[in-house]
């Protein structure tokens, strides 16, 4: 029996620890027998974390808002009821601390998030730091939500660095708007860059790899002006008419050859109706060329599940298989890899996409039961009982597919020329990371205009004298 309290958040009317021994007894065995069913195994010669706190799940952005953390819930519900849990190390997320936040985030705008006041119904005024309003509205808890997920991913990056984890999975995080002192785009705090940073203190070299349905602005800016990240973004672009508006192919990092990050930012612009066929394509031959050349020592993948049909906001035809290709082809490598989650506003879609991808980390996808099993919970909101629906039960008629096959073959092309100027693996191991990144570019920009006006001057003396220095081209 399931209770419905304000069409938000949903509970049972008894969590499954209360429900009495032989309740929880008939579960465990039906999760038993399903684990049995679909061969599910802890994996051999390698270990898969999956960090998550449950209080995550209970917060919620608003009736209308397109953001639901209730996602989560469904999709552990599912994870859970095949046993999935059962082939990996488990870990209760704790929150992350202020100190750790400012990591990447300003300490004026972190107090702003401990201390914003609610607004009050139908204010949708915009308030400092661009908080409020109907994209990132204040609500009950919210500074707590943002540590919550952020130290989920803050932990799983640690695994990886102390080699405890192979695969670490935190599908609370993928937030990748947040910028060092704004909320942007349904993001608060910004944990992918927070978990870099915590990976780049034992990794030389990081690819972050984003097949979210938008362009992964906020991990790009935070990254521009260094060259042991290599940020790759594969989105949906047309200009001002989707957010966030960037991500167009010609944005490869900073115009300066000087600048350590220039050519760090991959691009991939992509128009509506893609489907799984040419966007799989695009990921392992782009990705491909990505790893060839910048040889990274971790990688970490957001898998945001608003790329897929019939997301609420998306608009390609990408199904459940074709974006958990892109979990296993980064698997098929063999590096350290941290999934994330992202957007994804149809929850049913997401959670399918999500455990569909849980299982690919923990090698038991080719031998899951692709029928949702009886016994998940809210099973009645799947529709379908497939973890697999067709095009046609998603969407009934595909969207038309607005990219030629020119368009994918000349992104790649652009892309062939711009890693042409990407240092092969660039070896810089730093025992300190600069914490304020934004500073570190202006620092590191306003060195190279000194430079600059110093050469220029030390010219025009050379000149004055008739020395006759030599025009470069």
């Amino acid at each position: 029996m399931v209770l419905s309290t304000s069409n938000i958040v949903q509970e049972y009317s008894q969590p499954l620890s209360q429900q009495g021994d032989s309740a929880n007894a008939n579960l465990l065995a039906k999760v038993k027998n399903q684990i049995l069913e679909s061969n599910i195994e802890r994996p051999k010669g390698y270990t898969v974390s999956w960090h998550s706190n449950p209080e995550i799940e209970k917060h919620h952005f608003g009736h209308a808002h397109p953001m639901k953390p209730w996602r989560l819930t469904l999709a552990k519900g599912l994870i859970m009821a095949y046993g999935m849990h059962s082939a990996m190390d488990t870990y209760l997320s704790r929150p992350a601390t202020k100190e750790e936040l400012e990591d990447f985030h300003s300490g004026e705008y972190l107090d702003y998030l401990q201390t914003a006041v609610v607004a009050a119904p139908n204010d949708d005024q915009i308030q400092d730091f661009n908080l409020g309003g109907t994209d990132c509205p204040i609500f009950e808890g919210l500074f707590n939500y943002c540590s919550m997920y952020s130290g989920a991913s803050i932990d799983a990056a640690r695994k990886l660095c102390t080699g405890e984890s192979d695969i670490a999975i935190n599908w609370s995080g993928g937030l990748h708007h947040a910028k060092k002192a704004e909320a942007s785009g349904f993001c608060y705090v910004n944990d992918i860059v927070l978990a870099i940073l915590q990976l780049l203190r034992k990794n030389p070299r990081v690819l972050y790899i984003d097949i979210d349905v938008h362009h992964g602005d906020g991990v790009e800016e935070a990254f521009w002006s260094t060259d042991r990240v290599l940020t790759v973004s594969i989105h949906k672009y047309d200009g001002m008419n989707f957010f966030p508006g960037t991500g167009e192919l010609e944005r490869t990092g900073p115009d300066s050859e000087e600048n350590p990050g220039a050519h760090h930012a991959i691009n991939v612009p992509l128009a509506d109706g893609i489907d799984d066929e040419q966007y799989v394509w695009l990921f392992k031959k782009v990705v491909g060329m990505c790893v060839d050349k910048f040889q990274p020592t971790a990688i970490v993948l957001q898998c945001g599940a608003d790329s897929l049909a019939g997301d609420r906001l998306g608009r390609f035809n990408v199904q459940v298989q074709g974006h958990g290709a892109c979990v296993a082809y980064c698997k098929s490598l063999n590096i350290p890899l941290l999934l994330v989650g992202g957007g994804g506003y149809t929850p049913r879609n997401v959670a399918r996409a999500w455990a569909h991808e849980t299982s690919i980390a923990i090698g038991c996808d080719a031998t899951l039961n692709p029928i949702i099993p009886m016994h998940t919970p809210y099973r009645d909101h799947f529709r379908h009982d497939t973890i697999f629906p067709t095009l046609a039960q998603i969407l009934g008629d595909p969207r038309p597919n607005r990219n030629s096959e020119k368009k994918v073959r000349d992104i790649v092309t652009s892309i062939t020329e711009q890693l042409r100027f990407v240092n092969a693996a660039p070896s810089v191991q730093s025992k300190h990371i600069p914490p304020d990144l934004t500073a570190w570019k202006d620092s590191v920009d306003d060195r190279l205009r000194e430079e600059r006006e110093a050469n220029d001057g030390q010219f025009r003396r050379e000149k004055e004298q008739g020395l006759g220095v030599p025009m470069e081209y």
